[in-house]
């Protein structure tokens, strides 16, 4: 065994050194403006646009695109990647906290960060924790406690320094050059099922991430915190569920702190230099269905979005989008922003597919364009209050039918915006459910979401179909075009100026699509289901089209495909990386 050890490391410390010249240190003016050539930031600005400036592959010649080199990883678990790309370089998330650095022309691997392996930079300090490692705290043995789901959304990039969240409830930074480890903070006990899935923000030079993990009752809750990128000392933890004796205390009844569940920050947010605030997105209350929980109120910070002062964690405004709610209709998704009219705006969608557009200075309501899918709210345009139609709150073992499903219209899969067609492409599967809600027993360790007995069944509306790439004007919400297919839309969207849309579907296709009318320009199949962030770069004058595969991505890309599309089939296996390009001259 100890000699397992010293291999591991003595293979690990040569490729942990390998390198390819000295990399520009990231500023923020350069995350604030980024070279068209790079992606810095997890939706390529830090507006969360997902669009790419640059434009050699165009509608003309995207057909010619081809494979120009692909990585798989060696780790199991869900594959939802957001690589980064910078100085040639592209730094890739994988499953259970491993980070690779990757030639970016060629997909040569220069360094990778395993934790509790790689070691630390010499003088940081900094011990690694090991991937097993659960906390001090000492709890009854119950079936519950666990370390992470090994998902790993996205890292960010600043100094010269890759930032990371860890499944085991702790932030990290690692050298860019070599991938050793400069620091690790651990922010919260695992054992209590804290666990990170998305990755941080840089806001204007500190280190926002949101933790996950809070279904169970425990004594605490959500919270989002700020560290110094230097030595990643905790500056502000602000709570996502409101405090006894606080501002929305109210809002939970007379539940305690300990029976007051979720408010997840499982999506990362954007920042806005302009406004100086980050944006971050709050997931709804746990367990799911209000009359389980024992709430009759809005339950607040649940389901909204928080702007938060980068430097002190102050909430300055929240705009709750479903106050109390009670389907698992999330509301945690990026935040997309975008001036409109000389008004500073932020667009968000989350399950129920309506379209919010806000005052990102204020948090104002501005308009919100409901896709006419969903059957539980109804919405008023003009002051954005949403109200429950009749029979649609859930009663404890009653089958209610809703659509959507407890998966969403919109999950995870980022949606992306061009300025050239002024429009937002969105992912959305479109699929309904047959719901009955079960009780929980109150106490620590306890609630969870809450039982769902699901019956999954296609969307009236959609024929056979179970994908949609749907594609909304700003900021009237008028739909331009649509694409469905059998197979589920199963990756965020890229946008260029190219004039192209990206997309990949759970049927192991993925599409360029021309952005002004939907026609499909090019399609490659690979390796398993297309699944994570696609993003574009350019090193030596070669512009390329990153896109992610993998296997895991929840009931979107487990349950409804083999249940609603069962013919479909991808290999269980094979999170990986493809890279294409134009041929070369």
């Amino acid at each position: 065994m100890h000699r397992l050890s010293f291999l591991s490391l003595a293979l690990l410390a040569p490729l942990a050194m390998a390198q390819t010249g000295p990399l520009t240190p990231v500023t923020d003016a350069m995350l604030a403006e980024p070279p068209p050539e790079s992606w810095l930031n997890w939706r390529g600005s830090q507006g969360s646009w997902g669009y790419s400036e640059l434009d050699q592959i165009d509608t003309g010649n995207v057909h010619r695109m081809q494979l120009a080199w692909s990585w798989s990883f060696d780790d199991t678990g869900a594959g939802q990647a957001a690589p980064l790309v910078h100085d040639g370089v592209m730094f890739v998330p994988g499953p259970r906290g491993v980070i690779q650095a990757l030639d970016a022309a060629s997909g040569d691997l220069l360094w990778e960060y395993r934790p509790g392996i790689t070691p630390a930079l010499e003088g940081s300090g900094a011990v690694p924790l090991g991937p097993d490692q659960l906390g001090d705290a000492v709890l009854p043995a119950t079936t519950w406690v666990s370390v992470g789901r090994g998902v790993q959304k996205n890292i960010a990039i600043y100094g010269d320094r890759i930032f990371a969240a860890t499944e085991n409830a702790s932030v990290l930074a690692v050298d860019s050059q070599t991938g050793l480890l400069a620091w690790e903070s651990p922010v919260a006990d695992p054992a209590l099922g804290y666990n990170y899935v998305a990755g941080p923000i840089i806001a204007d030079g500190v280190v926002v991430t949101g933790i996950s993990g809070c279904e169970r009752y425990k004594e605490g809750a959500c919270y989002i915190t700020g560290h110094d990128p230097d030595t990643g000392e905790e500056l502000w933890r602000i709570s996502t569920v409101a405090q006894p004796g606080e501002p929305g205390d109210a809002s939970w009844g007379d539940l305690p702190l300990e029976f007051r569940a979720g408010g997840d920050s499982w999506i990362s947010g954007s920042y806005d230099p302009a406004t100086g605030l980050v944006y971050m997105g709050t997931a709804q209350a746990k367990p799911w269905a209000r009359v389980v929980r024992g709430t009759d109120g809005d339950a607040l910070y649940t389901n909204s979005t928080l702007a938060l002062d980068p430097h002190s964690g102050e909430i300055v405004w929240y705009y709750q989008h479903l106050p109390g709610e009670t389907h698992d209709m999330d509301e945690v998704f990026e935040s997309v922003l975008i001036d409109v009219d000389g008004r500073q705006s932020l667009f968000k969608m989350g399950k129920l597919g309506i379209l919010w557009q806000l005052d990102r200075a204020t948090g104002e309501f501005i308009s919100g364009a409901d896709i006419g899918y969903q059957t539980i709210v109804d919405l008023d345009p003009v002051t954005g209050s949403v109200r429950y139609r009749d029979g649609m709150i859930p009663r404890i073992g009653q089958e209610l039918d809703m659509c959507p499903s407890t998966s969403g219209f919109k999950s995870w899969r980022a949606m992306s915006y061009s300025p050239q067609t002024r429009a937002l492409y969105i992912p959305i599967t479109l699929n309904c459910e047959l719901a009955t809600f079960g009780p929980v027993e109150f106490e620590l360790g306890g609630g969870g979401t809450g039982p769902v007995r699901r019956i999954n069944y296609p969307h009236p509306q959609a024929g056979d179909n179970l994908g949609e790439l749907l594609v909304l004007g700003v900021p009237d919400g008028e739909v331009r075009w649509r694409y469905r297919s059998r197979a589920p839309v199963n990756t965020a969207a890229l946008a260029t100026a190219g004039g192209l849309v990206f997309v990949g579907d759970w049927d192991r296709r993925m599409f360029a699509f021309d952005a002004e009318n939907g026609d499909i320009l090019w399609q490659a199949r690979v390796n398993t289901s297309a699944q994570g962030f696609p993003i574009s770069y350019m090193v030596d004058g070669r512009q390329y089209i990153a896109l992610p595969a993998g296997v895991g991505g929840a009931s979107w890309s487990t349950m409804l495909p083999r249940e609603l599309a069962p013919e479909l089939r991808r290999p269980a296996r094979g999170n990986a990386i493809h890279v294409f390009a134009l041929p070369e001259q």
